[in-house]
């Protein structure tokens, strides 16, 4: 069963899609079977990575059923300011991606402790939204690229192997179209946004704000990153916490963001 959190975050990207007049479809499981038995046997421990392929080959499916713009977002992505969230309007943009602003604690190789802690940022772009339309030539060579490192890889895969890590890479050559409204937030965010009086809130929230170019209107809360499905808890925070944070950031809006 899924936890209330989740259902939350579901249903403000349901909301919004009905307000925007789009099409909403929520996709189970049965988003595995889109992709060769090959990738699955490969994945086994790290399933997010087989679910990195399947959502590209369900991209291309419905694209190629006529529809004209397909936009994914990850079960744990919430959408928090339904007004300002908005899709490139320019519609030669045939695709876009969206921001990720990384904040995790910088770890000194000094011998003495650092006082505080202190906090890095790591601007990059993720998969955990994106926005294809039809014509666009990015998405085959993306989805193509993404097997066949999969198929070439040895030994135990990353689990942002083919998201972020490779559509990074990929964005460092080719500058891809970026949502700056489509953000994620690391634990280290999460946790500022939960408890704002933490000793870490204050470094946490302004070093993302500096680093965000237009902060977020939506986001993804990264429920992934133990290698399980969306509908897993956060690591390191209870359900409960979760769906505190959920509540808090509908009730505030990017004015959670504020130190």
């Amino acid at each position: 069963m899924q936890p209330d959190w989740l259902r939350r975050c579901m249903f403000s990207v349901q909301t919004w899609a009905d307000s925007s007049g789009y099409e909403y479809r929520f996709v189970d499981d049965s988003l595995f079977e889109l992709v060769d038995d090959w990738v699955l046997e490969k994945t086994q421990e790290q399933r997010v990575i087989a679910t990195d392929i399947a959502r590209l080959k369900l991209i291309q499916q419905s694209l190629a059923r006529g529809y004209d713009q397909v936009v994914w977002m990850d079960a744990d992505f919430l959408i928090f300011e339904p007004n300002m969230f908005e899709l490139p309007p320019d519609p030669s943009v045939h695709c876009a991606v969206g921001r990720e602003v990384w904040i995790q604690e910088d770890v000194s190789t000094e011998t003495k402790p650092a006082p505080r802690k202190r906090f890095r940022a790591y601007r990059k772009v993720h998969n955990a939204f994106m926005v294809f339309r039809r014509g666009d030539s990015f998405l085959n060579f993306y989805c193509d690229t993404a097997e066949r490192l999969l198929f070439e890889q040895s030994g135990r895969v990353p689990p942002q192997f083919i998201g972020p890590k490779l559509l990074t890479a990929l964005h460092n050559v080719v500058q891809l179209p970026v949502a700056e409204c489509a953000g994620m937030l690391s634990p280290d965010t999460l946790e500022a946004i939960l408890y704002p009086d933490g000793p870490s809130a204050d470094a946490v929230l302004s070093l993302f704000s500096r680093k965000s170019h237009v902060l977020p209107s939506g986001a993804n809360l990264c429920s992934s990153l133990n290698g399980n499905t969306a509908q897993s808890q956060n690591v390191g925070f209870s359900d409960e916490e979760m769906l505190l944070l959920v509540s808090r950031l509908l009730d505030e809006g990017r004015a959670a963001f504020q130190c």
